[in-house]
């Protein structure tokens, strides 16, 4: 698994007022936890934007004002109207101590399947396994060389070394269905995007009617983050 090093800065205080503070100052407001201790810090947003931005995984080493800890990113909040990263939570990753993560699928090999003319289909690109963190691997490969049209691989059907996969086990991962079913999905897909165009070609002829009588209302505007602020 890919390391990052990050250095933060401890949050003095606490509080709504004092996280919209930092926010304002492009900082992001951060916690840690697992460990025993919570720590709360934080840091520019332009410091987390390759942990955040990246179908990676990565172990985040975070120096606390010269106090060093492991950890893994857990949660993040974004700003409903910027986009802009409001929060992150961490898991401390402690030695001798599972920890959990979810890790992108990597499919490898070229599916037999496919060769004869069937159509790829992947429902899922991360499964959320436990472990030790030195048994946490970048990616979960799997092979789908043998996968051949009509055949399913779900997530009972995988097993890594020393990870417990915790998604559930009938859940599926990848098929592979013959050109026939994959054109008639996409057939059903397009009518039903018809269908809706239709509806809402209706509600809009609706809505012009009504937005005389509303003009010149005001449009709130969600504050920075007011409701998702974790002190």
């Amino acid at each position: 698994m890919k390391t990052i090093q990050i250095s933060v800065k401890k949050r003095e205080k606490l509080g709504k007022g004092e996280t919209r503070l930092l926010r304002k100052q492009e900082m992001v407001p951060c916690v840690m936890y697992g460990g025993g201790t919570n720590y709360h810090f934080y840091a520019h947003e332009n410091l987390f934007k390759k942990i955040v931005y990246s179908p990676d995984v990565f172990i985040v080493e975070l120096d606390i004002e010269g106090e060093k800890h492991k950890a893994l990113m857990q949660e993040i909040q974004f700003h409903p109207v910027t986009d802009s990263i409001i929060h992150i939570d961490f898991i401390e990753a402690l030695e001798g101590k599972p920890v959990i993560a979810t890790l992108p699928i990597l499919l490898t090999g070229a599916a037999i399947g496919i060769k004869n003319g069937g159509k790829m289909r992947q429902r899922r690109r991360y499964l959320k396994v436990q472990g030790l963190l030195e048994h946490m691997p970048e990616k979960l490969e799997i092979d789908i060389t043998d996968l051949d049209i009509s055949e399913v691989i779900k997530i009972g059907d995988l097993d890594y070394p020393n990870l417990e996969i915790l998604d559930p086990h009938r859940s599926m991962i990848v098929s592979v269905v013959s050109s026939r079913i994959a054109l008639k999905g996409m057939e059903i897909e397009e009518a039903v995007v018809e269908g809706e165009e239709g509806e809402e070609g209706e509600e809009g002829e609706e809505g012009e009617e009504g937005e005389e009588g509303t003009e010149g209302e005001g449009k709130e505007t969600p504050s920075d983050g007011g409701s998702a602020d974790k002190s």
